[in-house]
């Protein structure tokens, strides 16, 4: 008998439905921060994942993965794997229209995934209850049906902007804070404590 974690739903968790003013699913939503190592265009070395939205609450996002990528010669390194996993759960959060931080993130390693391979995420919230978001994540290589390379359960916490304010660098708060375009996307602040 399995017992329950901080990745297992309560009994009080419900089964959301996309906010009203979600995008409609294949809808890319680009980058949320340039700067951001995830998804952003401007991180030297970044993972650049492209995601889109899917149906109900869900997201379906790409890495590939290049030599700037890798571990062990060859083979994406584990972290990095992690990283987009966060990346692309993280991306829950606009599904839903609210700002969430990684509160627990356990990821499984299932295959290798070489350098030139390209990750396909499908992610999707499990459930709700009340702060706490409840997502699944697997990973495939090559294709949306390829054979599965890495699977992950997370736990987000949604957060105020107050969150950001007071724990982020001033200079990049500022600077997202100051770009009206950012803020009305509904992005700027989007994932990791």
């Amino acid at each position: 008998m399995s017992r329950p974690t901080s990745l297992t739903p309560p009994p009080e968790a419900v089964v959301p439905q996309p906010h009203p003013d979600a995008p409609s699913p294949g809808t890319e939503l680009g980058e949320h921060y340039s700067d951001c190592f995830g998804c952003g265009e401007a991180a030297p070395g970044g993972l650049r994942l492209r995601t889109r939205a899917g149906e109900g609450v869900s997201v379906d996002a790409e890495f590939t993965v290049t030599a700037q990528h890798q571990g062990a010669p060859g083979l994406a390194h584990g972290g990095l794997l992690t990283c987009a996993f966060d990346e692309a759960l993280g991306a829950i959060g606009y599904m839903l229209h609210t700002t969430a931080v990684t509160g627990h993130l356990e990821t499984d390693f299932r295959r290798p995934v070489p350098v030139g391979s390209t990750l396909y995420i499908h992610a999707w919230c499990e459930a709700v209850a009340g702060r706490k978001i409840y997502s699944r994540a697997v990973g495939r290589l090559d294709a949306a049906d390829g054979p599965i390379a890495v699977e992950a359960a997370a736990l987000f916490v949604s957060v105020g902007l107050e969150h950001f304010v007071d724990n982020g660098r001033a200079e990049e708060v500022r600077r997202v804070l100051d770009n009206p375009d950012l803020i009305k996307s509904g992005r700027a602040f989007e994932v990791n404590p």
